[in-house]
């Protein structure tokens, strides 16, 4: 079940918000009880063969927790390594074994048949969410462990299929709170609001400006300098608008039942470096790849070179969590250059004395570079291979030509006459009569010039560099008007009419 589909909208959400409080005045663990079990049949929804699957994996981790917490030092550590190396084992069966095996086969050189594996929706959100709580209750930092909360924090459907990745001490808490369990109006308008934010961004943008990123990503495409460009701005506008629409969705159906979700996103692509990137985009991934790998890793207490060492091995882990190929390991691995060369210049900028230039155009320099950086790791990303990636990189450099339509020989006839490698055939797989191009470039400009969710919300510009995933879109300043009221519908009313050919969030994929 999508959240844009009318079964999930018109259906399921009304069905789950009416029995959640009229249980709640009878009895919170009765709602409570109920919100897990329509968590439950959200998840199965997909394929209910895997809800046990699930069940498993939440009541292995509970007891594991529970026993964690009673015993003692060394036992205690070594149940917590069995724990997490039961859930890795896993995550690495059904995610990760024909990729190994495949990549087998091409180090032997043998044929290998792949596992008739299918891959569980949402596996690397739970289980990341569970080797949390394992390690927080490791750590004394677990408070509570009553079943029912704790099985609706790992199955709550609002995160449960593509996050944002949630630490116990932010969720089972509010399960807990009574004032949760009555209505709100207030908590109605507001998530009514931060949903239909995020239905526009995957309906109206992201769905729309799709169809110029899929084609130039296809093996063989070999696009030129135009075409390569534009399906690469076009995907990395749609993996923002469809991930962070997914977000502000998760957000705002959560707020409707008085709980409060993370931040994930704070306008990443007007980073001003790749450290404040990280700081932007994904917020709950990148707070637990920190927490859970990079300091247990040893952080920056050993010297210089195992910081950098334990941040290339950091991003490429969290690169391939993303998915099963080689592909997301460049990504990742790219991003691990990026950061380590960051902090290289940081540390040269305070050896030196260096002041940062903060004018208006350092700044717009330093966004452009950044997003430059991170737009050509998008391509491996999305590339199914290696070779395709290089293809369209080529393609941004000009090395695969330019295309132009047969109409501009007549006035640009004369650059392929000075040895440019130009083709007056046309722009192939762009289609400029569609609603995609202008859509792209409204996108842009929300992108870099626009305010971003939470701070339309808050009526106010915050310190962006204060904005962390524990800081919850909570509206200060927000007030329901009869323009804002307006608005919410008008937009609310374009996506259920374009909600036709409803498209998965790309998240779901990883």
């Amino acid at each position: 079940m999508l959240f844009n589909t009318f079964e999930f909208i018109f259906i399921y959400l009304p069905i789950t918000l009416l029995g959640f409080f009229m249980l709640a005045k009878k009895s919170s663990n009765y709602a409570a009880t109920w919100l897990a079990i329509a968590s439950l049949v959200f998840y199965g929804s997909w394929d209910y063969r895997y809800i046990p699957l699930l069940l498993g994996s939440i009541t292995f981790n509970y007891w594991m927790a529970i026993f964690i917490s009673k015993i003692k030092k060394p036992s205690k550590k070594r149940l917590l390594i069995l724990a997490i190396a039961t859930n890795l084992a896993l995550l690495a069966y059904y995610k990760y074994a024909n990729f190994f095996l495949s990549s087998l086969s091409g180090v032997l050189k043998l044929n290998i048949e792949h596992l008739a594996i299918i891959l569980p929706i949402g596996i690397s959100f739970f289980t990341f969410t569970q080797i949390a709580f394992l390690v927080d209750t490791y750590q004394n930092k677990v408070r509570e462990y009553k079943f029912t909360h704790y099985v609706l924090f790992v199955t709550y459907f609002p995160h449960l299929i593509a996050g944002p990745v949630l630490h116990h001490k932010e969720m089972m808490p509010q399960f807990a709170e009574k004032i949760n369990y009555s209505p709100s109006a207030d908590n109605f308008a507001i998530g009514t609001s931060i949903f239909v934010i995020g239905l526009i961004k995957k309906v109206i943008i992201a769905d729309s400006i799709s169809p110029l990123a899929n084609p130039i990503f296809q093996i063989g495409a070999h696009p030129g300098l135009i075409e390569a460009w534009i399906g690469a701005l076009a995907y990395a506008m749609q993996l923002y608008f469809d991930f962070s629409g997914y977000s502000d969705m998760a957000i705002g159906l959560s707020r409707m039942f008085g709980v409060k979700l993370p931040l994930n996103f704070n306008s990443p692509y007007k980073a001003e470096n790749i450290i404040d990137f990280w700081r932007r985009w994904h917020m709950t991934l990148s707070r637990f790849l920190k927490d859970y790998l990079y300091i247990p890793l040893g952080g920056n207490r050993y010297g210089v070179f195992s910081r950098y060492r334990n941040l290339f091995i950091t991003m490429l882990l969290g690169g391939l969590w993303h998915g099963a190929g080689w592909t997301y390991v460049i990504w990742g691995g790219l991003h691990g250059i990026y950061l380590g060369i960051n902090h290289a210049w940081r540390a040269l900028c305070e050896t030196k004395g260096w002041q940062e230039n903060r004018g208006k155009l350092a700044i717009i320099a330093a966004r452009s570079i950044t997003f430059t950086a991170v737009l050509s790791a998008w391509v491996f990303f999305r590339s199914p291979d290696f070779s395709t990636a290089i293809d369209i990189l080529s393609g941004m450099t000009g090395l695969n030509g330019i295309s132009l339509p047969a109409w501009t020989k007549a006035h640009l006839g004369w650059l392929g006459e000075a040895g440019w490698s130009i083709k007056f055939e046309g722009i192939p797989y762009i289609d400029f009569g569609s609603m995609g191009i202008p859509i792209l470039i409204l996108a842009l400009g929300i992108t870099w010039l626009a305010p971003n969710t939470q701070e339309i919300m808050m009526n106010t510009q915050p310190c962006l560099e204060s904005v962390t995933p524990e800081k919850s879109a909570i509206p200060i300043k927000w007030q329901l008007s009869n323009l804002w009221l307006s608005f919410i519908s008008a937009g609310f009313l374009i996506c259920i009419l374009n909600m036709n050919n409803v498209s998965e969030f790309l998240y779901f994929q990883f």
